[in-house]
């Protein structure tokens, strides 16, 4: 059928909606009067601007082929998550730049992956090589961001969404920022010791992010002056922050949330190959790591972590539970903050195509069901 409705309740705003579409776009999203028959709820797909890997598949090998990069979106779909940006990090340059052509040839020829990665997300090598905020990436391997190697990230993406993760402090940092802008590629600090100064001068000239806050940097920091006082203390970043109770404690994540303006963090999963799989061992890049039924990934020997093994609909629950607060509301920060941030077009509104999630919750209005529906 070309055409087709539903209704249920709305997650955005909690309330009854009528949903139609057409030639698989919504034509209308309208509030009713009528309470649905059940507890149903739909609203916008899940959207990942992080992802390393995923149900067992590491974006960073040279052998990647269609069929694990299908395997890796349909799992993520089972998760809630319908677009990502497949995240690549520090390596030669030669073998990043290798990895992200072959991956955008790969993206380009199934209509599938076209839908399912809406962009790149480069974190690395344009790092910080120092201990603890280069996190689990090889110091050895930290490049200069030159305009040579910005525009060859930019020609290798094409008119793709790119986002562009480095330190501002480095040697040529504050031009790389620059030069990315030119190119039209989003830009977030990431990896980074940047004193306060270096950091407002980037959020001067224009929208900028801070790639997973409260990570990239070590276990244990100075209390009275340290990176993520300052990325707090600078107007103008949009935040990624991970919540899976290890990369940011409940308690800075309540936090972060009372300082921070609504619309300027957005959640992410920095997921690497064990997420949306069972515990046992993963690979990342150049490194086997050991995932146990915990779920935290480390980098081996260090208490640093190396990703996260967290799928994008627990990382709803486990933001809900940390705030004490409905999975309702924070569905946003998972949704259309990183959507905003990136420029991407917006889920669940009319003309969209009529791709929604649709929840199932008990009378506790916990989550029971989930899933992807997308109109035939």
């Amino acid at each position: 059928m070309s055409c087709g409705q539903i209704h249920a309740w709305n997650i955005l705003d909690r309330k009854p909606v009528l949903a139609k579409w057409e030639e698989r776009r919504f034509t209308e999203i309208t509030a009713t009067e009528k309470p649905p028959a059940g507890n149903q709820w739909i609203g916008p797909p899940l959207l990942d601007l992080q992802v390393n890997g995923y149900a067992g598949i590491d974006f960073q090998q040279d052998d990647l082929t269609e069929a694990d990069l299908l395997h890796a979106v349909e799992q993520l779909g089972q998760a809630c998550c319908d677009r990502i940006l497949l995240t690549l990090v520090t390596d030669d340059w030669e073998a990043m730049t290798r990895r992200l052509a072959k991956a955008r040839q790969l993206r380009e020829a199934h209509p599938a992956l076209g839908q399912a990665i809406a962009g790149w997300h480069i974190e690395g090598p344009f790092l910080s090589p120092e201990a603890g905020y280069c996190g689990a990436h090889s110091p050895d391997k930290m490049l200069r961001p030159t305009p040579e190697r910005i525009a060859e990230l930019r020609s290798l993406t094409g008119d793709d969404p790119l986002l562009l993760t480095m330190a501002p402090e480095i040697d040529g940092g504050l031009a790389g920022f620059a030069a990315a802008r030119e190119r039209g590629i989003r830009v977030s600090i990431g990896h980074t010791n940047a004193p306060a100064h270096i950091l407002r001068r980037v959020t001067a000239g224009g929208s900028v992010g801070f790639t997973h806050l409260g990570n990239g940097c070590p276990a244990t920091l100075d209390r009275t002056d340290n990176i993520v006082w300052r990325a707090l203390d600078t107007p103008g970043l949009t935040c990624g922050l991970i919540p899976d109770r290890w990369h940011v404690s409940p308690t800075l994540f309540r936090l972060i949330h009372r300082l921070v303006e609504p619309d300027s963090f957005y959640y992410t999963t920095d997921a690497m190959a064990a997420a949306g799989a069972p515990p046992g061992k993963y690979r990342l890049g150049e490194l086997e790591l050991e995932v146990g039924p915990e779920q935290i990934v480390r980098l081996p020997g260090t208490p640093n972590l190396a990703g996260s093994a967290l799928t994008p609909i627990d990382g709803i629950r486990r933001a809900a539970e940390m705030l004490d607060t409905d999975w309702q509301n924070v569905w946003p920060k998972f949704s259309q903050a990183p959507a905003r941030f990136m420029g991407l077009p917006e889920a669940f509104t009319i003309g969209a195509p009529a791709t929604f999630a649709l929840i199932e919750t008990d009378p506790a209005n916990r989550i029971v069901k989930h899933s992807i529906q997308t109109a035939a």
